[in-house]
């Protein structure tokens, strides 16, 4: 069988498409969430820096904004691993279901 076919078969079938659908519409799901962490971090900078200037507590150095801004950090790292856990199980074993039937 020819690759041409196998990669027709596969674009077809109504599995594939879903998958698709579902990949796509995750990745845009978790863009937007980082995508509202970064910029409202940003926002945050931009127009209340007095916010992000008050200390954690009295006689502190540290202000409020430098743990928000490792939470950004930490944030991108949960949602990246969240994301690939979930490509790594159950998005290529879908991937290997629909190879495997247009391979038939």
């Amino acid at each position: 069988m020819k690759d041409e076919d196998i990669v027709e078969r596969i674009q077809k079938n109504p599995k594939f498409v879903q998958f698709v659908r579902m990949r796509n519409n995750y990745s845009i799901i978790l863009s937007v969430m980082m995508m509202i962490v970064y910029f409202g971090y940003i926002g945050l900078i931009a127009f209340d820096k007095s916010f992000l200037a008050i200390k954690i507590s009295a006689g502190s150095v540290t202000s409020i904004g430098i743990p928000m801004g490792i939470g950004v950090l930490v944030f991108t790292i949960i949602i990246t691993a969240i994301y690939v856990r979930r490509a790594n199980t159950e998005f290529d074993a879908a991937k290997d279901e629909i190879v495997k039937e247009a391979s038939k």
